[in-house]
């Protein structure tokens, strides 16, 4: 029978709904089949994203004579204004004019289809760093414009300011060279392995190339090959590596920190170094030492549209927020497969709007994120607010003539989470852009994304979208509650290893030790992780995460902690928390100390103790799935 439910939001948000199989919402048809674009040749081009100097790679060139013009004009009126509200305005306003322009091109140089767009948006984005000494030190707004100043540098006089600066500089070259070369393939003589390996790696001559671990590889030898190849020590990047580590702390030092790991902490829910190292080493001595699933049982439940129309009814039930599936404009997709979302909310209206870059395609990076094209702001100019755009960007299989896009749990967990940081981005209603949405603490920002990670595993929620593409059958709860034990499969293991990667981290941006990069990593594998350290091997060189997380690794563990409390504290037991959620944790971005937000919901301030044991909590069996699996 086809069954259709009216409840409202708060009377029955976890009522089950379904529905006959081709009977697909709006926005579950716009992912269930292929898009339908209008062949008009008289349709205007209103350029990428609707910027109309995009039409055309030249236009980035435009964009950022225009964008870098006004940022000068701002610099001057700064200068001009006694300290206040109106500077604060004026830095606001700066930033905007720049991110809009750089952080366009941050994404278009990645994924666009067209090299002639990449590379104009590479040109945009170096000629944005050649030119930020105009305003590197206007970046922020508020307290965190102080922040910021303080920690570039601004108080020093003029001849440590000029020392900073050029520390910072060489720090730009330092960071770019590690990033590049720690995704470099090693190589070896083909004959240094055995011959019927050699169809595992890419050959370069003489020479088979190794550009990754091979941890999927069935074979033994293979992953030990890569792993020895792989990791083996450059001299140049170790060299790169422990100089770009001494500048870091130079730098930190000059500025009046301690060490690196205390400038990058501050504003954070950690604060410091030392209650950093706490919370890893409390939680690695509660951690000590069940159930395989197949995914591709559970992907026929699992539709891309299905998943899409599952978002759509929580964001309603909990945000009052629905998404509706819009038609672009000529030229303001980069790709025909993008689907672009305007985000509404039931009383307030327009909120933003998503891009959906969702399908795999040549040259595009295999990666699952979240790029925002322009921040949320409250223009003072207008008395307007700017609607926030974002792109999400996934890597899932195309549909077929016979069936929808398929995910597997993972791909639909993944969606979940980088549908948190689209709805970060787009509830939040900062007065300034440069703290909007994701644009807060680092230990912060993933809380929004791993407490989504909780609803896409809860029956309550899976049971109102999951269900077969032919058939209609709802996926039977069952393998919902096997999912969820599945990932506490090796869990232990998972989470110190993450331990030892952010132990290390944090060694490395604190006080200079007395040895070399690699002893530092022997010795911290062997107290926080247990496995020997393999001799010739040097795995803090792909380590590349110590760019953009240096002094911050730690974030994703303690992110977790937060989500896990608050799906436990308030949306198990009680669903209709959604606009307290909304309120106290989301509406801020970054413009409120995150530790006041996360105290704001949970209305108690956790110690580190609480965060150890949520995580530790996690990985605690549940006996009803024993029970379940053994009665079916």
């Amino acid at each position: 029978a086809n069954v259709r439910v009216l409840f409202t939001r708060k009377e029955s948000l976890w009522i089950h709904l379904r529905r006959n199989v081709t009977t697909w919402s709006p926005v579950g048809a716009a992912f269930n089949t292929k898009p339908h674009r209008r062949l008009d040749l008289l349709e205007k081009n209103v350029g990428l994203f609707g910027v109309p100097e995009l039409t055309c790679p030249a236009g980035f060139q435009l964009a950022t004579k225009t964008a870098l013009k006004n940022t000068e004009k701002l610099v001057e009126k700064a200068c001009s204004c006694p300290p206040g509200a109106e500077t604060v305005e004026t830095f606001d306003q700066l930033s905007d004019g720049l991110c809009k322009v750089a952080d366009l091109a941050d994404f278009v140089k990645v994924a666009h289809p067209d090299p002639a767009f990449r590379e104009a948006a590479e040109k945009t984005c170096m000629e944005i760093v050649m030119n930020s000494q105009i305003v590197w030190l206007c970046r922020r707004v508020a307290e965190l414009f102080m922040f910021d100043f303080e920690i570039s540098g601004i108080h020093l006089d003029d001849k440590l300011r000029k020392e900073a600066v050029s520390l910072h500089v060489k720090l730009l070259d330092l960071n770019n060279e590690f990033l590049i070369g720690s995704h470099v393939p090693n190589r070896i003589a083909k004959s240094a392995i055995p011959e019927h390996l050699h169809i595992h790696f890419l050959k370069e001559g003489s020479f088979v190339q190794v550009g990754g671990l091979h941890a999927d590889s069935p074979d033994d030898l293979v992953r030990e090959i890569a792993y020895r190849i792989y990791l083996y020590p450059n001299a140049d990047l170790m060299n790169c590596l422990e100089e770009l580590l001494r500048c870091r702390y130079k730098l930190a030092k000059l500025v009046g920190y301690e060490s690196f790991g205390h400038r990058a902490l501050k504003g954070t829910m950690a604060k410091t170094p030392e209650t950093v190292m706490s919370f890893l080493k409390l939680l690695t001595d509660k951690l000590s030492h069940r159930f395989n699933i197949e995914p591709s049982l559970y992907s026929p439940y699992l539709s891309l549209g299905a998943c899409m129309e599952g978002l759509n009814n929580l964001f309603s039930q909990l945000y009052g927020v629905s998404l509706m599936s819009e038609h672009p404009s000529a030229g303001e997709v980069w790709n025909e497969d993008v689907r672009k979302l305007a985000v509404v909310h039931e009383s307030e209206g327009l909120l933003g709007y998503i891009y959906c870059d969702f399908f795999h395609r040549p040259d595009k990076p295999h990666q699952d994120c979240h790029f925002t094209i322009r921040g949320g702001r409250r223009c003072q100019e207008s008395g307007q607010y700017q609607l926030p755009v974002v792109v999400l960007m996934l890597s899932l299989p195309h549909p077929t003539k016979s069936a929808p896009t398929l995910l597997t749990p993972g791909m639909m967990e993944n969606l979940f989470h980088e549908m948190g940081h689209a709805m970060h981005s787009m509830l939040g209603r900062t007065r300034y852009q440069h703290v909007t949405g994701t644009r807060c603490a680092t230990d912060f920002a993933e809380v929004p994304s791993i407490l989504m990670e909780y609803f896409a595993t809860d029956y309550r929620v899976i049971s109102q979208f999951a269900r077969h593409y032919q058939t209609g059958q709802p996926l039977p709860e069952s393998m919902v509650a096997r999912l969820c034990e599945s990932k506490k499969v090796c869990g232990a293991a998972d989470t110190q290893l993450q331990i030892f990667y952010a132990v290390l981290d944090q060694i490395y941006h604190g006080k200079p030790q007395n040895c070399s990069t690699t002893e530092t990593l022997k010795n911290m594998q062997q107290k926080f992780y247990g496995l020997p350290y393999t001799p010739n091997t040097a795995w803090q060189l792909r380590f590349s995460h110590l760019i953009g997380y240096g002094a911050k690794y730690y974030s994703y563990l303690m992110s977790r902690a937060v989500a896990s409390m608050v799906w436990k504290q308030c949306f198990v037991q009680d669903p209709d928390m959604g606009e307290r959620y909304r309120r106290e944790m989301l509406a801020h971005g970054g413009a409120k100390e995150p530790m006041l937000m996360v105290e704001g919901m949970l209305q108690r301030r956790p110690s580190i103790e609480d965060f150890v044991d949520a995580l530790v909590s996690e990985l605690n069996p549940n006996f009803e799935t024993f029970l379940m699996d053994s009665e079916s």
